[in-house]
C-alpha cells in the first residue's frame, strides 16, 4: 500500500506543478497589473513547495517502495529524469526572482521583462515531455546500467 500511495501522490503533485506553470503563463501577459503580479508571486510559492514535495516523495519511493534504491540507482533513465527535473528547477529560478522583484516594484513589468520570464516558463513546460518519457521508460525496466 505504501508503494501505491507514494506513486499516486508523486504523480498528482507532478501534474499540479505542470498546472501551476500553465496558470503562471496564462496570467503573465502584456498589460499585467501589480495585483496580478503579486498573485503570480503567491502562486509561484506553491510551485516551490510542490517541487520540494516531488523530491521528497520521489526519493521516498526510490528508497522505501517496492523496487527499492538498487533498482533506481542503476538506471540511466532515472538519472536522466533527475537531471531533467534539476534543469527545470534551475530554469524556474530566474522567473521566481523576477516575480519577487516585480512584486516589490511600484510599476508593472515591461513587455520585455514579461517576454523573458515566459521564455523560461515555456522551456520548463517543454521539458516535462522528456521527464515523463524517462519516467515511463524507467518504470518499464529500460535503462539498467549493471
Amino acid at each position: 500500500m505504501l508503494d501505491l500511495s507514494l506513486a499516486i501522490g508523486h504523480h498528482l503533485i507532478i501534474f499540479a506543478l505542470f498546472g501551476i506553470l500553465a496558470v503562471e503563463l496564462a496570467l503573465l501577459r502584456d498589460g499585467i497589473t501589480l495585483d496580478t503580479v503579486r498573485r503570480i508571486g503567491r502562486i509561484d510559492i506553491w510551485y516551490g513547495i510542490l517541487a520540494g514535495a516531488i523530491l521528497a516523495i520521489g526519493f521516498s519511493r526510490a528508497i522505501f517502495a517496492a523496487k527499492g534504491w538498487p533498482y533506481y540507482s542503476h538506471n540511466g533513465f532515472f538519472w536522466a529524469k533527475i537531471a531533467t527535473f534539476a534543469t527545470i528547477a534551475l530554469l524556474s529560478l530566474p522567473p521566481t526572482f523576477r516575480f519577487i522583484r516585480w512584486g516589490r516594484a511600484s510599476a508593472p513589468p515591461s513587455s520585455e521583462d514579461i517576454r523573458r520570464a515566459k521564455v523560461f516558463l515555456y522551456t520548463e513546460l517543454v521539458l516535462f515531455a522528456p521527464l515523463l518519457a524517462f519516467a515511463a521508460a524507467m518504470a518499464r525496466g529500460y535503462g539498467e546500467m549493471r
